[in-house]
């Protein structure tokens, strides 16, 4: 029986998630996944980007990954869903297709990545719902933000530039 050599991808976006260790239920979420598919996924094919934006192809864990993929040392990629693979549908699009042309497969948790056009156009759908989420969410800091020093308040996250002090 040939086992099945594969590999997690799992990715959270801010400082927060990662300190919150919500990248956690991903894997534990993808180990099931690839437990009940038959496959091995050792430690050293885990790709994690904790903290790391989903809108540049410019991550440690996403970098190692593709090189695996272009050594051709995987046979399968799982992944959450596709916005964890990437926010914007163009990188999503890329991705995916680098991996089955290095002749492996892209498994998403949430659902079932097939080969009918339908199946297409819904992976185009969700890849421009979660670049117009991104879009939102930085709308939404941003405002948050301008709303706050207008008010006088300082932003929480936010600390004096270094030698200086906030007096209130």
């Amino acid at each position: 029986m040939n086992t099945t050599q594969g590999a997690i991808d799992a990715r959270v976006s801010s400082d927060q998630h990662a300190e919150a260790q919500t990248i956690a239920s991903q894997v534990a979420a993808l180990r099931e996944r690839v437990t009940a598919d038959g496959a091995v996924v050792p430690e050293a094919m885990q790709f994690l980007d904790d903290g790391e934006s989903g809108a540049t192809l410019i991550r440690p864990a996403l970098e190692r990954l593709r090189d695996v993929v272009a050594a051709g040392s995987m046979d399968r990629l799982s992944s959450h869903s596709p916005d964890r693979l990437a926010r914007t549908y163009a990188y999503q699009v890329l991705l995916v297709d680098a991996f089955r042309r290095a002749g492996g497969d892209v498994v998403f948790v949430n659902r079932a990545l097939g080969q009918s056009p339908a199946d297409a156009l819904l992976l185009q759908v969700q890849g421009m719902i979660a670049e117009d989420e991104r879009a939102k969410i930085i709308e939404r800091h941003r405002r948050g933000k301008r709303h706050a020093a207008r008010a006088g308040a300082v932003h929480v996250l936010s600390g004096a530039p270094s030698g200086y002090r906030y007096v209130s």
